[in-house]
């Protein structure tokens, strides 16, 4: 693979791996927490990676970005809902939907914290220096997940932001959004290879990592 560093790209598809897991753990933990334990029941509530990975957007998608050089984004099997089992449906929703990028967002933050806490001069033991792969760890964990939340929340469903929308819309408005669900991510494409998705969301994207690197 001429011109990958494959230390890189190592390190990069564990913090991808580790933070679509953390992504769904997110979506099934709260909603358990709002009274439905289907996610739960289904085993989803666990931070080991197989029960959520999903063949193209865990494996093969991420790979053929990191072979073409496109930002590395990915996606996870979506966590079972049951909003029956809800006491405020539309609401308690939204706060499962949200719960996937806000939990992205906090990773970001957290990695952000540790790479800004790090010494300038690296911290040696014996002749390793074990500082810059920590750094390396921490500014992909920022970057990725600064992407995966603001990919999620692109109001197209079956991504976060197209379900967050369809949630908080009225009811007539929401059946259109739900209307685009089955070519959802025909139109998801449509946006990459237009470039239209990198020009939407890199705005939001540099000024985020403007304050967490």
């Amino acid at each position: 693979m001429p011109g990958i560093d494959i230390g890189q790209a190592f390190i990069a598809i564990l913090v991808l791996l580790f933070s679509l897991t953390v992504h769904e753990l997110a979506h099934a933990w709260v909603a358990d927490r709002l009274g439905d334990p289907t996610a739960r029941r289904l085993g989803r509530v666990s931070l080991n990676p197989l029960v959520h990975m999903d063949p193209v957007g865990t494996v093969l998608f991420p790979l053929m970005a990191l072979l073409s050089g496109v930002p590395l984004i990915g996606w996870a099997r979506p966590v079972p809902i049951n909003v029956a089992n809800f006491r405020h449906r539309r609401r308690d929703n939204a706060l499962v939907t949200g719960a996937g990028p806000a939990s992205n967002l906090l990773l970001a933050l957290l990695a952000g914290l540790a790479l800004q806490g790090m010494p300038v001069s690296p911290q040696q033991v014996g002749p390793l220096d074990i500082s810059a792969p920590i750094a390396i760890l921490a500014m992909r964990a920022v970057e990725i997940n600064v992407l995966l939340a603001l990919f999620n929340l692109v109001p197209i469903p079956p991504l976060d932001g197209g379900n967050l929308l369809a949630g908080l819309l009225p009811q007539g408005l929401a059946r259109l959004v739900d209307a685009v669900r089955p070519y959802g991510f025909l139109l998801i494409y449509a946006l990459m290879f237009t470039g239209t998705l990198s020009r939407l969301i890199s705005s939001p994207y540099f000024f985020l990592l403007s304050w967490l690197r």
